[in-house]
C-alpha cells in the first residue's frame, strides 16, 4: 500500500454525526473559554499585584502561559473542524501540532517539581529562602523547564514522523495524538518512539519521586509546627499546587496508559478529556478557591478596572 504521508491525515473527532460533533465542539468551547478567562486572568494578575512578586506567583505565573499554550494547541482546531465539517489536517499541520503538544505536556512536569521545590525551601528552610530561591534560580528553573520540554517535544515528533505511514490516513481522535499516529505504522517500525517514551517515563518518574519526597518534608515540617495558624497558611499554599500535581499525574497518565481502540469510545472520549482539557481548565479555579492572597489580588485588578471606567 502507499505511503501517503505527503496527503496529510483525516481527525475523526468523537462522532461521525455532525449534530454530536457540533455539540461537543460547543462544549470544549466553553471549557476553552474558561481556561483563557482563569489563566489569563492568573497570568494578569500575578504580573500586575507587586504583592505577588514572588517566586511562588513567578512560577504559578508561567505555569499558567503553560496552560494556556497546551489547550491552545488542540481544542480550537478542533472547534474549527467540527463547525467546518472537515476533519483534514496536512502532514506539516500535524507534525506542529505533535511538537507543540508534546512540548507542553513535557514542559509541565518540570514545572511542577520547580513549584514543589519552592514550596520544599519556603516551609523547609525559611531562613533560607531568598539566599536559595533567588531571581537566578528562578529564571533557570523555569528556563530548564522549557527547554526540557522542548527537547522531548523534538525527539518525540522526530521519532514519530521518521517512520512510514500505510493505510487509510484516518485518526482516531480530534488531534494529532502520537499513540493513535503510531497505530497507522507499520509493524516493528516505532521502536525509536518506544525508546523515546521509556526515556520520557523515566525522567516524568524522577520528577514524580522528587515532588513526593518534597511533600513529605514539607508535611513532617507543618505538622511539627506549633501555631495552628502557621499550620493552616503553611497548607493554603502548599495543597493547591499537590491537587494540581495530583490531577495532572493521573490524568496525563491516561496518555500512556489507557487502552487505544480502533475507534473511539466513550471512555475514551473523557480520558481524552481529563487529560487535555480539564488540567489547563480547573488549575486556576485550584490555585484561586483556596489561595487568599490571589482572591484578594483580582479584586484589586477588577476594582481598578472599575475606577478606569467610570473615569
Amino acid at each position: 500500500m502507499a505511503n501517503f504521508t505527503t496527503s496529510g491525515f483525516l481527525l475523526m473527532g468523537f462522532s461521525t454525526e455532525s449534530e454530536l460533533e457540533v455539540f461537543y465542539a460547543s462544549l470544549f468551547l466553553v471549557l476553552y473559554v474558561l481556561a483563557l478567562i482563569g489563566n489569563i486572568l492568573i497570568i494578569t494578575t500575578t504580573s500586575m499585584d507587586e504583592s505577588l512578586n514572588s517566586p511562588m506567583y513567578f512560577f504559578l505565573k508561567h505555569l499558567s502561559l503553560l496552560d494556556l499554550c497546551y489547550i491552545s494547541v488542540t481544542v480550537p482546531r478542533f472547534i474549527y473542524n467540527s463547525f467546518m465539517e472537515n476533519g483534514n489536517i496536512s502532514l506539516w499541520e500535524c507534525i506542529v501540532q505533535c511538537f507543540a503538544f508534546s512540548v507542553c505536556g513535557c514542559a509541565e512536569l518540570p514545572m511542577l517539581t520547580v513549584m514543589s521545590y519552592d514550596r520544599y525551601v519556603a516551609i523547609c528552610l525559611p531562613l533560607r529562602y531568598d539566599i536559595i530561591m533567588n531571581v537566578r534560580t528562578c529564571i533557570h528553573g523555569v528556563i530548564g523547564a522549557w527547554v526540557g520540554g522542548a527537547i522531548s517535544g523534538v525527539m518525540h515528533t522526530a521519532a514519530t514522523f521518521s517512520i512510514h505511514f500505510y493505510g487509510p490516513p484516518i485518526i482516531h481522535q480530534f488531534f494529532c495524538d502520537i499513540p493513535q499516529i503510531l497505530k497507522l505504522s507499520c509493524a516493528n517500525e516505532f521502536k525509536n518512539e518506544i525508546d523515546v517514551t521509556i526515556f520520557t517515563v523515566l525522567l516524568a518518574f524522577g520528577c514524580v519521586i522528587f515532588i513526593g519526597f518534597s511533600y513529605v518534608h514539607i508535611f513532617s515540617s507543618v505538622l511539627r509546627m506549633p501555631s495552628a495558624e502557621g499550620r493552616a497558611k503553611a497548607f493554603s499554599t502548599c495543597l493547591p499546587h499537590l491537587a494540581v500535581v495530583i490531577l495532572f499525574i493521573s490524568t496525563g497518565s491516561f496518555e500512556y496508559f489507557k487502552p487505544h481502540s480502533e475507534s473511539l469510545t466513550a471512555l475514551d472520549m473523557f480520558l481524552t478529556i481529563m487529560y487535555t482539557v480539564v488540567p489547563p481548565t480547573f488549575n486556576p479555579m485550584i490555585y484561586s478557591l483556596r489561595n487568599k492572597a490571589i482572591k484578594s489580588a483580582i479584586k484589586k485588578v477588577f476594582q481598578r478596572r472599575k475606577s478606569y471606567f467610570f473615569i
